[in-house]
């Protein structure tokens, strides 16, 4: 700390865990596992998440603002100084047996998952957003493609059955881009999340306004598409229909009016959080 750094964190797995002072299940599994989670989220150089040997100076306790209670509490130290790129550094630290004469209070699947679910909770972008992306791109791609015509790959025919498919897969892609517009939103409002240049300009941009008109406009093309359909329909006498050529209409017109309508009423939600209060 006389050095300059921010945050100094003990690690047991360097200095040295004498036999019987930690399970092995925490030991090879729990802690590993969820500092590799942490290091993956947040960019954090510490290799040993869950060390209670630590320190930090007032300054730096004071730029985290840590809000939550419980054992998160020290997580959130962790995950908030290395998001706001603090310098951080690491102590060998040793472990052995402790001389109490009660069990521990610690639970390990319990308290394994408060802290794996805060880890998530703390980084909408591992949580919602990358998985959201994923479906959507594929889902749309894919489904754009099926929409004109099958696809064979080697002796398997891809067709409307797997357009509805698609159409699923980038319906439920966007909403996991719109939960992580909305929880890094809501985050960073309440101080859980420190705030960062590209979601401020995200923000601003992302008016009622302007989502209200791309929604309104991806609508329309929905509500278009399924016009002409029930005027495909219609040329048949509103009788029997060759299912792959409607269905190659109906589901991307059933699949824009749905996303026309989230990308609407999202964006009220979305004027909600930016709403100024007293």
């Amino acid at each position: 700390m006389r050095e300059g750094y921010d945050l100094v964190m003990g690690n047991r797995f360097k200095g040295g865990i004498a036999p019987g002072a930690m399970p092995a299940l925490h030991r090879y599994l729990g802690n590993p596992v969820l500092t590799a989670i942490g290091r993956l989220f947040f960019g954090s150089p510490c290799g040993d998440f869950h060390c209670g040997l630590r320190g930090f100076s007032k300054h730096a306790y004071q730029r985290m603002d840590p809000h939550t209670a419980g054992m998160e509490f020290a997580s959130e130290i962790v995950v908030k100084a290395s998001l706001l790129r603090m310098r951080i550094a690491e102590v060998p630290t040793t472990l052995v047996p402790d001389g109490r004469g009660r069990p521990s209070h610690l639970r390990s699947w319990r308290d394994g998952w408060r802290h794996l679910r805060f880890l998530l909770l703390y980084s909408p972008r591992w949580l919602f957003t990358i998985p959201g992306l994923a479906l959507f791109v594929a889902g749309g791609a894919l489904g754009a493609l099926l929409t004109f015509t099958p696809v064979r790959i080697g002796g398997v025919v891809f067709d409307t059955n797997t357009l509805l498919v698609c159409a699923m897969c980038t319906l439920v892609g966007f909403q996991l881009i719109s939960f992580s517009v909305f929880a890094k939103a809501f985050a960073v409002r309440e101080r859980l999340l420190p705030a960062d240049e590209g979601t401020e300009r995200f923000l601003k941009a992302a008016r009622l306004e302007i989502g209200l008109l791309v929604g309104l406009g991806i609508l329309a093309l929905g509500l278009a598409l399924l016009i002409s359909a029930v005027l495909m329909w219609k040329e048949h006498a509103f009788g029997d229909l060759s299912y792959p050529d409607s269905l190659r209409v109906t589901i991307p017109s059933v699949t824009l009016i749905m996303l026309g309508l989230q990308v609407i009423f999202s964006s009220f939600l979305l004027g909600l959080f930016g709403l100024r209060v007293k």
